[in-house]
């Protein structure tokens, strides 16, 4: 077996029009599509990101570290602490870039990366 690409990443909401926004509104994804309550199938750049309800999801999923590439990671982490998400730290990585951890309005951890320049 070969895996040919990342298909999907998804988390789990418990309130999926708060999520949709969050992660539209706040971080600019494009919404492709929802399924009402159930699911939500966003696009980070060519990279499928979805939002599942409990329902839709398996039995104990848990979440995953989701890295969203950003040109700039100190303007994109006010914009999440103004929008409800909790920053948790940021680091400068040197010639690698930089980064902004924080966790999203359900609680999931989510990583920002900004290319150094």
């Amino acid at each position: 077996m070969t895996v040919k690409k990342l298909q999907n990443a998804y988390y789990v909401t418990g309130d999926m029009d708060r999520a949709i926004a969050f992660y539209r509104d706040t971080l600019g994804l494009d919404l492709m599509f929802q399924d009402g309550g159930k699911w939500a199938q966003l696009k980070a750049g060519g990279v499928n990101f979805a939002l599942s309800s409990t329902e839709e999801a398996p039995d104990g999923a848990v979440g995953a570290t989701v890295v969203f590439e950003v040109p700039d990671a100190g303007t994109a982490g006010e914009a999440i602490a103004a929008a409800g998400g909790e920053i948790l730290g940021e680091r400068d990585m040197g010639d690698h870039g930089k980064t902004v951890t924080f966790r999203d309005p359900d609680g999931n951890l989510v990583q920002l990366y900004q290319r150094a320049t």
